[in-house]
């Protein structure tokens, strides 16, 4: 057989096309040996021809732009997959392809969210193509002698409606004669994409054609694609051949699909049956909700295993234990069994009971009660869960992260700490890991709880996706960009991580100090050694789980905010990887260079005074000495943040009495910690410290013109020019193997202080970026307005690092009366004290009227609009506090969800707003 590729595509100068793919003559997937197409000036066409080896089955090939000086651009998607017909046999394949191009927004329409759940096929029906059509023409008399023409039509549409079905209409009487009632249906049996042949009955003629979508309950086409018809040059199909139209997509009436959600914690759904937290059983109450209002998503926070502590400071749902692991909270335990003894039955009724009357997620006895129980119902269950062959199938396919995880949780317990530096050395080094967990072993017990416990939260959360999808509802996840330092990855692979730094966040609306997350930050070099193994076996694993995924902090992407072990703020980062000064280009920019006064804590008595007040003496007696030009120091063993917070703590401990000034003075010892003004890196290269504009260092160097030459000549070009397009670079080379792991529709969590290049690098990958209106990316703009977001975006009134709508809009009166008159187009007119429900409605309608292709608003927010639901005082409800490190995650939803799901006097108009916007309906 001889295969033909055909393309429409204009080139500039110095562009060419290839084809490379399975094949030898394709280059066998070696780009340097592809094969070349010619250009056809008077067609636009580019085309080449193969012989096709009789025993080939399937082509897999991709084209791929190529220019003069080296640059190469492979075309969007997977690869193409050409199954060769076996019978007739035909003696040609003239494949017409279209170039499928990069960063097209219509592109992620592909992804998970939309083939798995909300176009999701449904089940075969009658009238609804499950098997590939072939429709050939009526006979003309003699047989033929030859075989006639053939056309395959091949398009790729996920953007159907689940009750239509893709078709064509033509000019041929084998496609109706435009008909609407006599198309060609195509098949869903490849799911985006669509397929269909048939024997054209005028060959010689040229062929006019569009698609559209049938409805087999009206047995009509209900829509044509827009546009000019599609056409098939007379002659092009000849007998003998079989001609492959793999078609651009389909030209909708409709503008852009969009969509909305709702984000919730599953920690912080309430509902009659859950142990005082929420469980992943309640998803499907959320999603019932989701349903009923027009929603399309429901987005929720990391929800792996935190379980370090046994306190409330596991509650911090993005220090997790395992990247892979479940956490045990969300477990419904009568999902898994009844529990057969009458007084613990009873008992955990009475626990119910008591923790379910609590408006706050109590963590500690919520993971006491859960762990008491699930040790009943493991022992009471053991046997069977044991002989069941699904767990022997799951530890199997999960043995990898699965099997060091249950080692690390039974070590933890047996030694009192998740501090593996702390176990015995021979456990020290996971080693053996196998032969530990062993069924055989004498104490299996310790291990098989918590096989038992995954086993069962797995079972439990994807009967919770499967539920959402089946309706329509996209589970969107969240992927924390940091690990816990005595975790099991860390355990297991600390080769992978830098252990003697901290990552964080710079200084931004959250924290004036910036965020100390104290997790590790990557080795990326060590990372990029196997392709990224490690995050394409996590994205993997999330993909279980979840068809879109947010992914916290993407900046990280690029560079993280990096500090050393001894910093407990987060002002003495620097971003990693980074381009440092050296001291020769400092000197040479500033026009002087003092590593004392410019690298050291600038300290003097009059700060002293204005920071500390009637505390200065004592302050200066405890911690401070001076030389003998009148300039302070901190003493050796407090000369560090961390060295000053375990010094407080320690006296504390042996002196209560000192508690109230040790934790009144250490926030300002941490300041003058940071009073500095370059902080130094390797072989004498520095990194300016970050707003070191607003020290008193900078205040009180000698003149001004140094403050300006550091400022602006430095600091500036340091911060928003000098790393850009290395930025860039550090993006491009590790979000692929990310973005690229899975199918899910990926978005990414893109505050705080942005590189200008990150957009464009989010764009080019497909990835949504986040817009919220209170932190617009525009530094010039107080407020973002959801119209001006890019369609390939979110748009929010909020995240859980922040207050609700309602709480946000009474701590700055004099901000909101600007937000009102404004934003919301109330000239002159007095903003309402309280943001009442009409107010909250507005916003949210503003949000949704957005470009941006998904809405998606807390809960909380949704609650705001009306009087009767929602929670009384609206500081109870945000989640949490960035500023303060020893925040305990416990906000729960005031009401159960059986309650919402029935709010008919709620639910209707959320539906109603939404529906008024186009949001959610294919087309």
């Amino acid at each position: 057989m001889t295969l033909r590729f055909s393309l429409p595509y204009r080139t500039t100068f110095g562009q060419r096309l290839v084809v490379c793919g399975s094949l030898p003559a394709l280059g066998l997937w070696n780009l340097a040996h592809s094969l070349p197409l010619h250009y056809d000036e008077a067609t636009t066409y580019w085309s080449a021809e193969v012989a096709v080896p009789a025993t080939t089955t399937e082509v897999a090939y991709k084209y791929v732009l190529l220019f003069e000086g080296g640059g190469v651009v492979w075309e969007w998607g997977t690869n193409r997959a050409l199954p060769l017909p076996a019978t007739p046999p035909y003696q040609q394949l003239e494949v017409r392809d279209f170039w499928r191009a990069p960063a097209q927004a219509d592109n992620e329409l592909f992804t998970a969210a939309f083939t798995k759940a909300l176009f999701r096929r449904p089940a075969f029906k009658p009238g609804i193509g499950s098997a590939t059509v072939v429709k050939k023409a009526a006979g003309k008399g003699k047989k033929a002698a030859v075989i006639p023409a053939t056309v395959r039509f091949q398009l790729e549409a996920p953007r159907v409606d689940p009750h239509h079905q893709v078709c064509v209409l033509g000019s041929d009487p084998a496609l109706g004669n435009w008909d609407n009632t006599q198309p060609l249906l195509l098949s869903d049996n490849n799911f985006p994409a669509w397929q269909a042949e048939l024997v054209l009955q005028n060959p010689e003629a040229e062929l006019r054609y569009k698609y559209g979508f049938w409805s087999p309950e009206r047995h009509a086409v209900v829509q044509l694609e827009t546009g000019d018809d599609r056409v098939l040059p007379a002659g092009t199909a000849r007998p003998g051949t079989l001609t492959l139209l793999a078609d651009e997509g389909f030209r909708y009436h409709a503008g852009p699909w969009r969509g909305a959600g709702v984000a919730m914690p599953v920690f912080s759904l309430r509902s009659e049956k859950g142990l005082g937290v929420g469980e992943f059983s309640d998803l499907k109450l959320l999603i019932d909700w989701a349903e009923k209002t027009g929603l399309n998503l429901v987005q929720i926070l990391p929800i792996n295993d935190t379980t370090a502590t046994h306190t409330w400071v596991d509650s911090y749902p993005y220090a997790a234990i395992s990247v892979f692991a479940l956490h045990p909270q969300y477990l419904h335990l009568e999902g898994i069994a009844d529990l057969k003894d009458k007084a613990a039955r009873a008992e955990l009724t009475r626990l119910r009971e008591e923790l379910n009357t609590k408006d706050f997620v109590d963590y500690e006895a919520v993971m006491n009660g859960k762990w008491k129980f699930l040790k009943l119902l493991y022992q009471q269950e053991k046997k069977k869960f044991l002989a069941d062959p699904e767990f022997h199938t799951f530890k199997a396919e999960q043995a990898s992260w699965l099997i060091p995880y249950a080692a690390f949780s039974a070590l933890r317990e047996r030694f009192g700490t998740a501090d593996f530096h702390q176990w015995p050395r021979e456990f020290r080094a996971p080693v053996g890991l196998a032969e530990l967990t062993n069924e055989a072993g004498a104490d299996f017990d310790e291990f098989g709880l918590h096989f038992f416990t995954q086993f069962h939260l797995d079972k439990q959360l994807r009967a919770a996706v499967n539920y959402g999808r089946a309706r329509g509802v996209v589970l969107k996840g969240d992927l924390p960009i940091g690990i816990y330092r005595h975790s099991v990855d860390a355990w297991t692979q600390p080769e992978l991580f830098h252990m003697d730094q901290q990552a964080g966040a710079p200084p931004d609306d959250f924290s004036t100090t910036g965020q100390n997350w104290r997790f590790p930050t990557y080795n990326w070099e060590r990372m990029a050694q196997d392709n990224y193994q490690w995050w394409r076996e996590r994205l993997g694993h999330l993909a279980r789980y979840f068809d879109a995924l947010r992914i916290d902090h993407i900046l990280g992407f690029f560079r993280i905010w990096e500090m050393p072990e001894n910093s407990v703020e987060g002002l003495l980062g620097h971003f990693s990887p980074a381009l440092p000064l050296h001291r020769d280009e400092i000197q040479r920019r500033l026009g002087w260079f003092d590593y004392g006064r410019l690298c050291e804590p600038y300290i003097r008595w009059h700060l002293l005074e204005r920071v500390f007040g009637a505390d200065a003496q004592a302050v200066f007696d405890e911690f401070l000495v001076a030389d003998s030009y009148g300039a302070l120091q901190l003493r050796p063993h407090v000369a560090n943040q961390r060295q000053i917070e375990e010094y407080s703590e320690n006296n504390i401990l042996t002196h209560p009495e000192r508690r109230e000034f040790l934790l009144r003075v250490r926030p300002g010892l941490y300041q003058f910690v940071n009073e500095v003004l370059f902080l130094p890196a390797d072989n004498d290269f520095y990194h300016p410290r970050i707003t070191l504009n607003k020290t008193a260092s900078f205040a009180e160097l000698a003149d001004d013109e140094s403050r300006r030459r550091l400022y602006d000549d430095i600091y500036v070009d340091y911060f928003f020019r000098r790393h850009e397009e290395f930025w860039r670079e550090q993006g491009l080379v590790k979000l692929p193997a990310v973005r690229y792991a899975t199918d899910m529709l990926i978005c990414g969590e893109d505050l705080g202080m942005v590189p200008a290049s990150v957009p464009g690098v989010m764009h080019q990958l497909g990835i949504l970026g986040l817009n919220i209106q209170r932190m617009p990316s525009n530094p010039a703009t107080e407020f973002g307005h959801p119209a001006d977001a890019p369609y390939l975006s979110v748009v929010t009134t909020g995240s859980h690092d922040m207050s609700t709508l309602r709480g946000w809009w009474e701590e700055d009166r004099v901000r909101t009366q600007r937000y009102f008159e404004t934003t919301l187009g109330h000239w002159r007119q007095l903003a309402p004290y309280y943001c009442e429900p009409w107010v909250v409605r507005e916003v949210l309608t503003q949000h949704l009227h957005s470009p941006a292709m998904w809405a998606i608003f807390p809960l909380q927010d949704f609650l705001g609009i009306d009087t009767q639901l929602r929670r009384p005082n609206p500081h109870d409800e945000q989640i949490n506090v960035p500023s303060n490190p020893q925040h305990f995650w416990k906000y729960r939803l005031h009401l159960p969800l059986e309650e919402l799901v029935e709010a008919v006097g709620f639910n209707e108009p959320v539906r109603a707003l939404v529906q008024e916007s186009g949001r959610g309906p294919a087309y």
